[in-house]
């Protein structure tokens, strides 16, 4: 079998018709920056969201930096976000001469540990970035008491969990990204709302703070020529505005694909002693942007070469928690006699299965059946 990660190809083949009609219009209006689509996808993603508004950007990295230039934080402002995410979500902090202060996950969902979190707060806190990993939500309830608690700026990072939905405790059902100050998300093509190149977007229910971040990721233009602050130039362009219209149509089918695909990997997989398949939150449900195992008393090298050996790809996020990467040795004196246990764990144990919408039961059996055999007691 010639098998994937993600497999773009056989979903860009089923809305073929639809994506490339969508890309002509593009290109014979001429409109490649700031064109009707992107206007008209901000508006049914805040639709499809609940939130009063989406503003596009360039990638997912942007919305983050955007995000903290919007809250007028200061250098030195600490910033607190989890050890076990991908550098994006930390490196727009130490990029704006910020503090970031990282602090270890839960073992069950690999999100933020909220006492943990609560605990690195200090007088220079000024914001948490809890980032929804792999495809369900941080346990945003605590995370919003705690902000509320200290008077801090929430930041979520949902660039792996567009279309979750988060239950809080009192009944209410929210989307991931709504909940606090700023949300923030990658169109990366991988997500599981991807276009075809980068995009990124920022949402919030503060009018004042959307027509901030209009401001700054426009070069802080609010009237043209007129700058009012330092920004970016960071845009989401037409042509991957119209992709994603048509992608966000199906974004609910392709989400419950992948539930699927997961459903069927566990009932194959938990069986063995050797893998801990992925837990599910009480307060969220998992759209899986990855299917992530934790292998027990198995050699993850062996395993990889094996499964590779068979045609099966496998990937590991994250090989080196953030507090052990050289980027961020300038940082380790905040952080110092705070335990990352979990987090280097996690780093040591986890692999990624291929994870996206066009998984057959027949491929999942095939993975599943080979990855047993290598693990075989």
């Amino acid at each position: 079998m010639n098998l994937q990660m993600c497999d773009l190809k056989g979903q860009y083949l089923r809305i073929k018709d639809e994506i490339d009609a969508a890309i002509h219009e593009v290109i014979d209006s001429t409109a490649f920056i700031k064109g009707k689509e992107v206007g008209l996808f901000q508006d049914e993603l805040a639709l499809y969201l609940g939130v009063k508004h989406v503003i596009g950007c360039a990638n997912g990295t942007d919305a983050l930096q955007v995000a903290l230039m919007a809250l007028n934080l200061k250098p030195g402002d600490e910033v607190i976000t989890p050890d076990f995410t991908f550098i994006a979500t930390v490196e727009v902090v130490a990029l704006l001469g910020l503090t970031p202060i990282l602090v270890d996950v839960d073992p069950s969902t690999f999100t933020i540990d909220t006492q943990k979190l609560e605990e690195a707060i200090t007088p220079k806190t000024k914001a948490i970035i809890p980032v929804h990993l792999f495809g369900q939500c941080a346990n945003m309830d605590e995370v919003m008491r705690i902000a509320q608690k200290h008077n801090l700026y929430v930041i979520e990072d949902t660039a792996q969990a567009l279309g979750t939905d988060y239950y809080h405790s009192d009944g209410r059902v929210a989307k991931a990204g709504t909940i606090g100050t700023i949300g923030t998300t990658s169109f990366f093509p991988s997500k599981n709302l991807g276009c075809y190149g980068d995009g990124g977007a920022l949402f919030t229910n503060d009018d004042d703070l959307a027509a901030e971040i209009r401001s700054i990721a426009n070069h802080g233009m609010k009237v043209r020529y007129h700058h009012d602050r330092i920004g970016v130039n960071s845009r989401l362009d037409t042509i991957q505005a119209a992709i994603l219209r048509v992608k966000l149509k199906y974004l609910d089918s392709f989400n419950k694909a992948r539930i699927e695909a997961a459903n069927a990997y566990d009932a194959r997989l938990k069986p063995c002693s050797k893998v801990i398949t992925p837990a599910r939150a009480k307060w969220s449900n998992h759209i899986f942007h990855q299917y992530t195992l934790k292998l027990t008393g198995a050699d993850r090298y062996k395993l990889q070469k094996e499964l590779a050996a068979n045609g099966i790809p496998t990937m590991v996020y994250y090989p080196i928690p953030l507090h052990k990467q050289k980027a961020f040795e300038p940082y380790r004196e905040f952080n110092l006699g705070r335990s990352f246990q979990v987090s280097d764990s996690l780093s040591s144990s986890v692999i990624s299965l291929p994870m996206h919408t066009e998984l057959t039961d027949d491929v999942i059996k095939y993975i599943a059946d080979n990855l047993l055999e290598v693990l075989k007691e």
